[in-house]
């Protein structure tokens, strides 16, 4: 059988992935917080048919003759450039300037965000739309319980990240601070569903700590980060992978002709 055939079979599946990864952008072009992915490529082994020679007295040397053998994903690689911002005028949605991610609880299990549209529940808890809770400065779940008992009239986030509550005094009080997280390796986070990761060995431990120190970002209250996916990069990307799916296929059905001319060599 033809080594093309599966060669090109290699292909169409690559193809198909890079088209799948590029859908999935596309449909996420108005999420908050997402980051865009992209497809990497590789060969795969190749069949050598003659190795290297090395030159002699009387002789020059070789170079080996191989054939490639396919292509496979080698990685889906995450784009963490920022979103735009888009302001909401609510207190309580946060985005981060820079570098960080904000530590959440759900479930038990720590998750990491960039997805800042975060309320208050009755329990007052900054709570995500899936329920995740914000975590401060230590890691651990973020209760701001002053603000929904009328203990504060009013209340506020500084670029500190430091929530301030009001009283009818006038007395401002520091009622607790969010938590940034910074990793080693952020394209080794794991995605999880959610617009959250989650850290894996390749990412390193979460650095948790107070917004705008060290390589962590700033906070801004009453905006969000939207998504940071460039419609016109992933149309083009679209394009691509359709071209190089109807290329692949057209090497079948040439491998194809080619087996048919020699079926039909005997007639």
């Amino acid at each position: 059988m033809l080594r093309s055939l599966f060669t090109a079979i290699s292909g169409l599946g690559a193809h198909q992935k890079m088209l799948d990864v590029t859908a999935n952008n596309i449909a996420n072009v108005n999420t908050t917080g997402y980051k865009s992915s992209t497809v990497q490529f590789e060969d795969t082994l190749s069949q050598t048919l003659q190795g290297g020679g090395a030159a002699t007295a009387t002789t020059g040397g070789t170079d080996p003759i191989q054939v490639g053998l396919g292509v496979r994903v080698a990685g889906t690689a995450l784009n963490f450039t920022q979103g735009s911002s888009q302001a909401t005028g609510v207190t309580s949605n946060m985005l981060i300037n820079g570098d960080g991610f904000f530590a959440v609880s759900k479930n038990g299990q720590q998750q990491f965000t960039r997805a800042g549209n975060f309320t208050l529940d009755n329990a007052g808890n900054l709570v995500t739309p899936d329920g995740a809770i914000a975590e401060n400065t230590t890691g651990t779940p973020l209760n701001l319980v002053g603000l929904t008992n009328g203990s504060y009239v009013s209340w506020s986030i500084d670029s500190g990240g430091n929530i301030n509550g009001v009283n009818s005094a006038g007395v401002t009080t520091v009622l607790g601070q969010i938590g940034v997280a910074t990793f080693a390796n952020p394209n080794g986070l794991a995605k999880v569903g959610d617009t959250a990761f989650s850290a894996t060995p390749n990412s390193g431990a979460a650095s948790i700590g107070a917004p705008n120190t060290g390589s962590r970002g700033s906070i801004t209250s009453g905006y969000v980060e939207m998504s940071n996916v460039d419609l016109s990069q992933e149309l083009t990307n679209l394009i691509i992978a359709q071209r190089g799916f109807q290329a692949n296929s057209k090497v079948i059905t040439t491998s194809d002709e080619v087996l048919q001319t020699l079926v039909n060599l005997k007639n």
